[in-house]
């Protein structure tokens, strides 16, 4: 009979109780003879009798440490908003909101509101990474994408029309390791394949001059501003490239989630970049210098919690891999793509003649008064 009450004490603390009380009942109330047959304490017996058959809460009636009711619906809004856990929400709580709190305290706010964690898995129910994170190498494998900065969708509509009216560039190159996280950027007024090849050039050119030896992947989308889809474009741009050791990798159509690196960062430049400083700059020079700013906020000092980066920033997970890298290759010079043509105009005869399309000439205004 013992055994019978402890297992139901597992199961379901009211029908252990409600057996306590039938066998009080059987015994004529006897609350030594009860408790002699179910293996319990007497007191065990008296509180079943006299008691209500549910457990009673545990919660104590004083908690001075506990975390306010209106800061603990903010980090469970923040959390369903963007999609976060524990780890980047504390890190996010704290730029937004200049509040620091501890990652085991949101972990116990998520748990107690029972807000669950958003995945995606595979058909067969297996989760499938894009890279080997821990084993890989920096400056190994890349990924490269393209945005268009005046988007009406990410962008608030005064924003939108600032850079319109001040003729600020419209595209940014962005160039990210998937190692580090290191991220190379560039700006422009138009897109073009003669500028998607100066780029990976000139990115690749400066990864080299600062000691990067190993082969270099590059995986890029079938946009226009690179081969389009064309396979005998990507051959080529792969010949020409060989001799500088990168390989261009060009996704399937309809495989964004390959890229899932670089689209994530655009969020970031949304958020922490365009809609706090666009506004801020009334000509390309301070446009420029502005993301040159940003771009050494991210590679310096803002952590990443992505796979294998643990929480560092990109310096740190460089100093971390102790590889015979200058953290000097982190301060890639941010530059307009404009202006890179102007400066390498014979590389760009040729690749316009023998490796692209026509050229379309450029919205970049001619005399920009910076």
């Amino acid at each position: 009979m013992s055994i019978l009450y402890h297992e139901l004490r597992e199961i379901e603390a009211s029908k252990a109780r409600e057996l306590v009380r039938k066998v009080l009942a059987k015994n004529n109330g006897n609350v030594s003879e009860t408790a002699r047959i179910l293996g319990i304490s007497r007191n065990t017996v008296r509180r079943a009798r006299d008691g209500n058959l549910e457990d009673l809460s545990r919660r104590p009636h004083h908690s001075p440490n506990k975390t306010e009711h209106s800061l603990e619906e903010l980090i469970v809004k923040e959390s369903k908003r963007t999609g976060f856990r524990y780890r980047r929400l504390t890190s996010y709580m704290q730029k937004k909101y200049g509040i620091a709190i501890s990652e085991n305290t949101i972990k116990a706010i998520l748990k107690r509101n029972n807000v669950k964690k958003k995945t995606r898995k595979s058909y067969n129910g297996k989760h499938r990474p894009l890279y080997d994170y821990e084993a890989l190498m920096p400056f190994s494998e890349f990924q490269l994408d393209t945005k268009h900065l005046l988007d009406k969708n990410a962008l608030p509509k005064e924003v939108y029309e600032h850079m319109k009216d001040y003729n600020l560039p419209l595209y940014e190159w962005n160039l990210i390791d998937i190692g580090t996280r290191t991220r190379f950027t560039a700006y422009s007024y138009e897109l073009g394949s003669v500028f998607g090849l100066m780029f990976i050039v000139f990115a690749v050119l400066w990864l080299r001059a600062h000691n990067v030896r190993g082969l270099i992947k590059i995986r890029l989308d079938n946009g226009m501003e690179f081969c389009g889809g064309s396979e005998r474009k990507l051959r080529q741009w792969n010949m020409i490239l060989s001799t500088l050791g990168v390989i261009l990798e060009a996704i399937p159509a309809g495989a964004k989630h390959l890229m899932a690196v670089v689209e994530n960062s655009h969020r970031d430049d949304d958020e922490y970049f365009l809609m706090i400083h666009a506004e801020r700059c009334n000509n390309t020079k301070t446009f420029l210098y502005k993301a040159q700013q940003w771009q050494d906020t991210w590679n310096f000092y803002k952590p990443s919690h992505g796979k294998g980066m643990h929480g560092l920033t990109p310096y740190r997970k460089l100093k971390k891999s102790k590889i015979a890298i200058n953290s000097h290759v982190l301060k890639f010079p941010v530059l307009l793509m404009e202006d890179l043509l102007k400066t390498a105009g014979l590389i760009t005869l040729f690749f316009k003649s023998h490796l692209t399309g026509k050229y379309v000439h450029t919205k970049c205004p001619k005399i920009r008064k910076c």
